[in-house]
């Protein structure tokens, strides 16, 4: 842990690429102020990290983007989505918040008390969820403004087998998932997505669908397309929150095809 993390990082591509690996839950860094707040017990904030973190997705990015013909964007959370999550709205439009995993969870994965239930969540939003929603806003504006056109990539994984909290956990649980949205996946970009994922089995929308468009274009800039790719964690790493293995690298190649294909 540390004093003071960075929010978010964005790491510059290509001048001509439209395209934003947006990593948000790879990071399992909580601040060293943030952390009273937090009822569990050191090892147990340790294993409740393991169970929630996106592990290596960073590197999976990272991988790729060096890969890839044309460099994309990266845009990355520095901090532990147990800080904030900026996936989740921040009021009653959440699911989520039926669980206790609003933009700022009360609740473990697997139920249990993480914050206290009256704890005011404004703080932590004011200084980690806005920044970082208007960072992000900002950096897909600009890729509108260079390129005419913005991708975003969302790159997250999941557990094998469901976790308590899944609202959605009973369906099927592919290799590689991909989250849509019917406004800004286009059919285009699902396909591609589903050639540069061929070596693994994909699924649409189970475990988790929809895909991270920043409000300011969300459902009425089709210029902004988006995608989510959920890998199961089996597929690359020792769960829950164990070394990558020889799927990563793998995986990395998928990635920076799909990247290939919607860069042009």
């Amino acid at each position: 842990m540390t004093e003071t993390p960075p929010v978010f990082e964005l790491l510059p591509g290509a001048d001509r690429s439209p395209v934003i690996l947006h990593v948000p839950h790879s990071s399992r860094e909580v601040p060293a102020d943030v952390r009273p707040g937090i009822v569990l017990s050191d090892a147990e904030l340790e294993r409740e990290l393991d169970h929630m973190t996106d592990s290596h997705t960073a590197e999976l990015a990272g991988r790729a983007a060096a890969r890839a013909g044309l460099t994309p964007w990266r845009f990355v959370n520095r901090v532990s989505r147990l800080v904030a999550d900026p996936e989740r709205f921040p009021d009653e439009r959440e699911e989520m918040a039926a669980v206790g995993m609003g933009a700022v969870y009360t609740r473990t994965s697997h139920g249990e008390e993480l914050r206290p239930e009256d704890m005011d969540p404004a703080p932590l939003i004011e200084r980690y969820f806005r920044p970082y929603a208007r960072a992000m806003t900002e950096a897909v504006a600009d890729r509108l403004a260079a390129t005419g056109r913005a991708v975003i990539v969302d790159v997250h994984s999941y557990p094998t087998e469901p976790l308590p909290y899944e609202l959605h956990g009973e369906g099927p649980r592919p290799p590689v998932c991909l989250g849509t949205d019917g406004f800004h996946t286009p059919p285009g970009l699902l396909a591609a997505a589903r050639e540069a994922f061929a070596p693994w089995e994909t699924g649409l929308d189970s475990p988790f669908g929809g895909t991270y468009v920043p409000l300011d274009f969300y459902g009425t800039r089709s210029e902004v397309g988006a995608l989510m790719v959920e890998i199961r964690r089996d597929t690359y790493m020792t769960e829950p929150g164990g070394p990558a293995g020889p799927g990563l690298s793998r995986l990395a190649g998928s990635l920076a095809a799909l990247v290939d294909a919607v860069s042009d």
